[in-house]
């Protein structure tokens, strides 16, 4: 009774939907000439032969999930479909040749129907989160096999599917394989009455390293000759106590220069105001004792491996962190907030390797940072541990893209 309620209520809601959709337009939260995308209007043709789609939410998700289609090559072809600008922008620069993205579309049970009849995959994987009802039943009804991957569940998420445990069946149970990204996401799964639940590792360790230019990061170290550090993946509420920590330690850097790099770009002229700061976006070079606003996109690589050490964020004043893995497999220490909810087995890895100081307000910040900025050799140490917690041998991307093909008819 609940599926044909859920799918009676997105029908009703469709001008609703058509309105949300042209709000985020105008607020550049949508690609205007890609929008039919969203109502399940491919913009590209299928392509021959079997395929396999892929949906990951946003740019965390991709980044995790790209080492497996990339394991997938000569062997079949890969639809990547999101939910975001950022992870479209992120698709075009990382997608393999034999893979093409696509915005994803709402759960609306024509428009998913009109997109799975042009794709017709012989496979669906979802990564980590995204449980759709109208997707997942709209693959059952077609016959297409379905998989989670690095599945990621809380205990509250758990305790709420447990409310309605046949309904908690019919979509999560229904899943041909659930690989878990930690044992208690797999734990919270069991307790579901799920017995098809993976351990293999959490994908997002196995990620590969972030990408960078060897010519951008020489430029940026001549322009940056003196100390520096990183702020990455900020939200609002944390560039302020950033700013806060910046200033209470230029007594002892005088030309410390601080770099926000905040989760979402288009929020660089905001954050930039906070401090009359240079703008990497509109080509404004860093300057001594300055915050530096690195407001672009898939610059991470570049500026985690020109700082020592980053603080991440959506953890002092957000809730829930952001990657710390990015960092620390490029062997850089870590500072956060209290809040890393979404990377606990994450942080925990880096806490007992001693990469990890969790602060809770600005004051702590800035003896966080001082410690390595006048420890540089304690940086570089804690740095080494931080890439030693995640030097794993075991080859997960291959063993789920193994997983992936055996599901395929």
């Amino acid at each position: 009774m609940i599926l044909p309620s859920y799918n009676a209520a997105m029908r009703l809601a469709a001008p609703a939907l058509r309105r949300m959709l042209a709000r985020r337009v105008d607020k550049g939260k949508e690609d205007p000439a890609r929008l039919n995308e969203r109502f399940g209007i491919a913009s590209l043709p299928r392509p021959e032969g079997r395929l396999v789609w892929f949906h990951a939410a946003s740019v965390g998700e991709t980044m995790s999930v790209l080492p497996v289609i990339h394991a997938l090559a000569g062997r079949t072809q890969v639809l990547l479909t999101t939910g975001t600008l950022t992870s479209a922008r992120l698709a075009a620069g990382r997608l393999p040749g034999f893979a093409r993205h696509q915005f994803v579309p709402l759960d609306h049970p024509v428009w998913v129907a009109r997109f799975l009849e042009h794709w017709r995959p012989e496979a669906a994987v979802f990564v980590e989160s995204e449980i759709w009802p109208g997707m997942l039943t709209a693959c059952d009804a077609r016959g297409i096999p379905r998989l989670l991957i690095n599945a990621r569940i809380s205990a509250r998420s758990a305790a709420r599917w447990r409310w309605l445990p046949p309904l908690a069946m019919r979509l999560l149970g229904g899943f041909r394989a659930v690989h878990a990204q930690s044992p208690g996401d797999a734990a919270n799964l069991r307790a579901l009455g799920l017995g098809n639940v993976l351990e293999w590792g959490n994908l997002k360790f196995f990620a590969p390293k972030l990408p960078v230019d060897a010519a951008a990061l020489a430029a940026l170290r001549r322009e940056i000759p003196g100390p520096l550090w990183l702020a990455a993946s900020t939200h609002p509420g944390e560039e302020i106590l950033i700013l806060q920590a910046h200033e209470a330690l230029l007594e002892a850097h005088p030309d410390l220069v601080t770099i926000i790099a905040p989760r979402h770009p288009e929020r660089g002229a905001q954050v930039a105001a906070l401090a009359a700061a240079p703008r990497r976006s509109l080509r404004e070079a860093p300057q001594p004792g300055k915050i530096y606003v690195a407001d672009t996109l898939g610059e991470l690589g570049l500026f985690f491996r020109a700082a020592p050490f980053a603080f991440i964020g959506n953890s002092l004043a957000g809730f829930g962190g952001h990657n710390v893995i990015e960092p620390a497999l490029l062997a850089r220490p870590v500072i956060t907030g209290p809040h890393n909810e979404n990377f606990v087995e994450a942080a925990a890895r880096l806490r007992d390797a001693g990469a990890l100081v969790e602060v809770a307000d600005a004051l702590g910040l800035a003896a966080a940072a001082r410690t390595w900025l006048d420890d540089p050799a304690a940086a570089q140490a804690a740095g080494a541990a931080s890439q030693a917690a995640f030097s794993v041998a075991e080859n997960l991307p291959a063993r789920l893209a193994g997983l992936i093909l055996a599901a395929m008819p």
